[in-house]
């Protein structure tokens, strides 16, 4: 579930949270057209990870509900941040 979360973060560019309980490694296969927002391919040149070419397939909230049982919930939590203070240059030695 850990490497789907991931996969989840970079196609909806939001934080996403493992709260199914699920441990262990799965084969699952998930077909889904992109959103015109999250569309974003991870990697730009290459192709949006688990886009289907047809058309036909659907979106991806959808696709997980129907294909694996799963729900994307919108929710409010703590985010880990990271917050910088302050920046100097390095002084010379």
């Amino acid at each position: 579930m850990e490497w789907l979360v991931g996969i989840l973060s970079n196609v909806t560019g939001r934080p996403v949270v493992d709260k199914t309980g699920l441990t262990g490694y799965y084969d699952w296969v998930l077909e889904w057209t992109p959103d015109a927002v999250g569309a974003t391919p991870a990697v730009p040149g290459q192709p949006v990870a688990g886009a289907s070419d047809e058309r036909s397939a659907p979106p991806i909230t959808t696709a997980l509900q129907e294909q694996l049982g799963l729900r994307l919930e919108v929710g409010k939590g703590p985010v880990e941040l990271v917050v910088i203070d302050e920046v100097r240059r390095p002084s010379a030695n």
